[in-house]
């Protein structure tokens, strides 16, 4: 159950380090405000700022849905394959 624990702190850490770098470029409108990282994402102008709106999303989504996996969703797979094998 370790290797299912590392595999999800790494999810949760390299993308959840993605999607704060590209929210403080992207969902920072000023660093005196107190919606930082949590503003809504301006037009993007180029299909560079697109791409990056996108990759931020995906990386938000990856750090909560990857680590629920492997903390949740594949060790309670394999406690009920155990079950259903002891019996």
């Amino acid at each position: 159950m370790a290797d299912e624990f590392i595999k999800g702190l790494a999810l949760f850490c390299g993308a959840g380090l993605a999607w704060m770098v590209l929210a403080g470029w992207y969902r920072t409108p000023s660093f005196e405000s107190s919606r930082q990282l949590i503003a809504a994402p301006p037009e993007p102008g180029t299909v560079f700022d697109a791409i990056g709106i996108f990759l931020n999303n995906v990386f938000f989504w990856t750090a909560i849905i990857g680590a629920l996996t492997f903390w949740l969703l594949v060790p309670a797979i394999h406690r009920l394959r155990d079950s259903t094998n002891a019996s």
